[in-house]
């Protein structure tokens, strides 16, 4: 009889958009995931022709092929945590709803894609409401940034006083755990806070990077958090980890152009070896 262990890759797939330009995306998604050492797969949602300045055009992708991607992959492969990033209809929502239940799904960071850098809503009303009744109680974790935050309560999120009661808020909306990025709030500091739960409170504060090459940074959080799960931290260490990773991934590119406009970040600035997980 065989008494070797079973080895295989720490498993990560993103459930998202194509990025053309390379910066977000399932392609920041990917750079992401190589560069902590994971095996990254895809199941993408949607094309778009994008680059440095700005999203040109969107092919939406049916979602039954989004099912049969996800059928491949998981069927064969398996998963040991997951990113979702863009969603952009209903019935492509109900799909990944579908997945997660299916598949037993955990370990699961939906980073919430509903505003552009631009301020423009990139899903509609009713896509906003199924994403919020069928994957908040779903997913373990969502990661959005104050526009989606504001999107998602209907009022803005003014201040830093004003992050914890929005986690909270979120939270009462379904959401399991809330790390709500507050980069787009003034000052020397950028500060998240991440709502578990258990009701645990966690204050992240970090100083602001000055660079104009920040495109891509919510899929790459939020990859980084899946990657840093699916290694085998817990929330908490993962969203730390991720915090740091990101910062330094941003350092790294801040002097580097790419494109006439906000350039992607430096995802492979330490790439690590491909991990190895055992198990009996």
């Amino acid at each position: 009889m065989n008494t070797a262990a079973h080895a295989h890759y720490p498993r990560v797939l993103t459930i998202a958009g194509s990025d053309s330009g390379g910066g977000a995306g399932i392609q920041a998604d990917l750079k992401t995931f190589a560069s902590l050492g994971c095996y990254g797969m895809t199941a993408i949602t949607a094309l778009t022709a994008q680059n440095t300045l700005g999203v040109q055009a969107i092919q939406s992708l049916p979602a039954a092929f989004l099912k049969t991607q996800l059928q491949s992959v998981l069927d064969d492969i398996g998963v040991d945590a997951v990113k979702i990033g863009m969603l952009h209809s209903p019935e492509v929502v109900e799909v990944v709803a579908w997945a997660i239940d299916h598949y037993q799904l955990k370990r699961v960071v939906l980073d919430p894609v509903m505003v552009a850098t631009s301020g423009d809503k990139l899903i509609a009303d009713e896509t906003v409401a199924v994403l919020v009744q069928e994957l908040f109680p779903r997913v373990q974790l969502i990661t959005p940034n104050l526009d989606e935050a504001a999107l998602l309560l209907g009022r803005p999120v003014p201040n830093e006083a004003a992050l914890s009661v929005a986690c909270a808020d979120l939270q009462a909306m379904g959401a399991v755990s809330v790390l709500l990025k507050g980069g787009h709030l003034q000052g020397e500091d950028v500060v998240d806070v991440l709502l578990l739960a258990d009701a645990s409170t966690y204050t992240l504060r970090s100083k602001r990077i000055s660079s104009q090459n920040v495109h891509g940074t919510g899929c790459t959080l939020s990859s980084a958090i899946a990657s840093h799960w699916a290694l085998g931290l817990d929330l908490t260490e993962a969203v730390v980890q991720a915090r740091s990773y990101i910062l330094a991934a941003i350092h790294a590119g801040a002097s580097v152009t790419t494109g006439r406009g906000h350039g992607p970040l430096n995802h492979g600035f330490a790439p690590k070896t491909m991990h190895v997980l055992r198990h009996p």
